[in-house]
């Protein structure tokens, strides 16, 4: 899936020196809806729902492995830690690169044909004829259901994580034994299908969804800073000097772009 939304970033044919242009020079704005983007952009790169997932994630694989124990789960092997640290650069750099070609070839499609206010997958499917023909309702047909077998299931089990913490249940246990855990799974799914037959735009809901990310995330980078350097929680392992550093432009830059998105909507 990946490799298919770099490949139809050349297939759309784009402007390449402007892209260049673009990458060099990048044009910023303190525009409202541009800010706005540039909130959910970050939300959606830096995603709150993630956190819960991932930690909920570790302690099921501790788990698996016997450690049924708070004590026992504490520390981890410098091999462990340097595994984990190759699968999220890994992991980042790929969804990176793969965001940004899903950004170019929407531009280089949509946007050239002059739907900039897309409010419905028909509108998008539309947009793509000149490039896919009869064939673009099918084509968009397809991804659609492509990105909903992706995204659905980690948005609805993120929820659940985080709601089921107090539960101490996850996907590790079965749904008898996780009744409430899975509810909730459930209970996502239809809310989501049930928002689509009362008239509520899907996409500037996900849009908005997406910006309360970016509103969400730096405090909780904040948060996971000063676990990371509380020396009673990490021991040997605290954050080093080049950590605190990216963890604090990291929240900076978050926690400026959220202010200004703010004050550009207070003040319209």
């Amino acid at each position: 899936m990946k490799m298919r939304d770099v490949g139809a970033a050349f297939l759309a044919h784009p402007r390449w020196n402007e892209v260049l242009r673009a990458i060099i020079l990048p044009q910023l704005s303190f525009d409202e809806n541009y800010l706005m983007a540039l909130v959910a952009i970050l939300g959606t790169t830096i995603s709150p729902y993630l956190f819960f997932w991932q930690a909920a994630q570790e302690v099921e694989e501790e788990r698996s492995e016997g450690k049924a124990t708070v004590g026992q789960r504490m520390g981890a092997t410098r091999e462990q830690l340097r595994d984990a640290r190759d699968d999220v650069v890994t992991g980042m750099s790929v969804s990176v690169v793969v965001f940004y070609f899903i950004i170019l070839t929407t531009g280089a499609t949509l946007y050239q044909a002059s739907q900039r206010d897309i409010q419905t997958a028909r509108q998008a499917a539309e947009a793509l004829r000149p490039l896919a023909g009869d064939l673009a309702y099918l084509l968009f047909s397809l991804g659609l259901i492509g990105t909903g077998f992706l995204g659905v299931p980690v948005l609805a089990g993120s929820a659940a994580y985080a709601i089921a913490e107090a539960w101490r249940a996850g996907m590790n246990e079965r749904p008898l034994m996780a009744k409430k855990f899975y509810a909730v799974i459930a209970f996502s799914m239809l809310v989501g299908m049930s928002l689509d037959y009362v008239g509520i735009d899907a996409i500037k809901m996900h849009f908005w969804a997406t910006v309360a990310y970016g509103l969400l995330a730096p405090p909780l980078v904040v948060i996971i800073l000063r676990v990371c350097n509380d020396r009673r929680v990490m021991g040997e392992h605290k954050n080093g000097r080049l950590l605190n550093v990216a963890g604090v432009f990291a929240a900076v830059v978050m926690s400026a772009a959220a202010l200004a998105a703010l004050v550009a909507w207070w003040t319209r």
